[in-house]
């Protein structure tokens, strides 16, 4: 009799069926947020480092790496570090900045 119950323990566990998990929907890649919506005037500063009146903040931040890549302002040997020129250095600082400290510099130059 114990071999019996053995054998339909086996069962109940075999016998259970798979749940399909739901994936989520795959969001469009045209999809705006309100972020890509909005434009905003720039100051002066930073007109000239983006080359643009208005802008969303996506596209600043996008003319801003484009700014630093193009004229070698990383530190090279860490690349975390922005090392401002004289333009630049209007609108961040004349010190080294950390890249994720842009963000808070860049506030004082996007204007409602």
């Amino acid at each position: 009799m114990a071999k019996a119950k053995k054998k339909s323990a086996k069962k109940k566990t075999t016998a259970r069926k798979a749940v399909a998990k739901k994936k989520p929907a795959k969001k469009k890649s045209g999809a705006t947020s309100g972020l890509n919506k909005t434009t905003y005037s720039l100051s002066p500063e930073l007109q000239a480092i983006v080359g643009s009146k208005k802008m969303t903040r996506p596209q600043v931040v996008k003319g801003l790496w484009a700014y630093i890549k193009s004229h070698k302002c990383q530190d090279e040997k860490n690349r975390r570090m922005i090392v401002p020129d004289n333009k630049l250095g209007e609108v961040i600082g004349k010190k080294p900045v950390d890249m994720l400290k842009l963000a808070g510099h860049l506030n004082k130059h996007i204007l409602k």
